[in-house]
């Protein structure tokens, strides 16, 4: 898999071929994600759009370096405002489109706050700590410990031990009880809100926080009967709307171009 040399470490990533007039596809996984993580969905719609992708694993993740911070309270705006842009430029990639999972949704607003974006497709995102993140990640590390959960993430990550405890101990420190970015957002690109209505991990109060807090056109989508993880669950949904977002909101579309969702059809 290639490597990207980055200050802090070795970043594993993958580049999907696609239409080089279209704004690439950055894919930004969750707390205990990684390239692997993903499954199919990157490829599907990477190719339902036309678009470039780029997934990678961020540092102590999936088969990327280890952390060499420590992680504070503050690793998602580390990561979305100096990890991320870093390793954009070694890449050449510039004004994407962001489809963060979980931290990676947070991280994906952190980013377009401070550096330009075509647009946020947000799955699950984080914009301040509540009792429900608490009760998710407590059952996680019920889990984990059980050994279920260390089994999985074995599977696709160098470290799982390391992956799991440096995320939970953060989220669960008494540090992290204040944690809120609603007021580090400045983000007028276009996002697409998507979170399950059985969300383990928090309430539909976060698209309510982020719709108050971004500045741009915002469109939200809740599918029932769905958990923290939309686009594993109801890929075809999550897709089909992303689609649609980007055609509406996209004004690098080149003209006389079929749309994606035509060339679904």
């Amino acid at each position: 898999m290639p490597i990207a040399e980055t200050r802090n470490g070795p970043v594993e990533h993958v580049l999907l071929d696609g239409d080089p007039d279209l704004a690439p596809l950055v894919f930004l996984h969750g707390g205990l994600g990684c390239i692997a993580s993903w499954g199919r969905f990157p490829a599907r719609l990477a190719a339902a759009t036309g678009r470039r992708a780029l997934v990678y694993s961020r540092l102590g993740q999936g088969g990327s370096g280890p952390a060499v911070r420590p992680r504070t309270p503050r690793y998602m705006h580390e990561h979305a405002q100096e990890d991320l842009p870093e390793l954009l430029d070694l890449l050449g990639i510039g004004n994407p489109v962001l489809v963060g999972h979980s931290d990676g949704a947070s991280i994906g607003l952190l980013y377009a706050s401070v550096r330009p974006a075509t647009a946020v497709v947000a799955l699950g995102p984080h914009l301040y700590f509540e009792e429900q993140n608490r009760k998710g990640i407590e059952a996680a590390r019920a889990s984990f410990e059980a050994g279920p959960l260390q089994r999985k993430m074995a599977l696709v990550h160098d470290d799982p031990q390391g992956v799991f405890g440096s995320w939970s101990r953060v989220w669960l420190s008494d540090g992290f009880r204040d944690w809120n970015i609603e007021k580090d957002l400045d983000v007028t690109a276009p996002v697409l809100l998507i979170q399950g209505d059985q969300d383990e991990y928090g309430t539909l109060d976060q698209l309510d926080s982020a719709e108050r807090a971004l500045r741009g056109p915002v469109r939200r989508i809740v599918p029932e009967g769905v958990d923290h993880y939309p686009h594993l669950v109801c890929p075809d949904l999550v897709i089909d709307a992303a689609c649609a977002f980007l055609d509406e909101h996209d004004a690098h579309a080149a003209p006389g171009r079929p749309t994606p969702a035509e060339t679904l059809q």
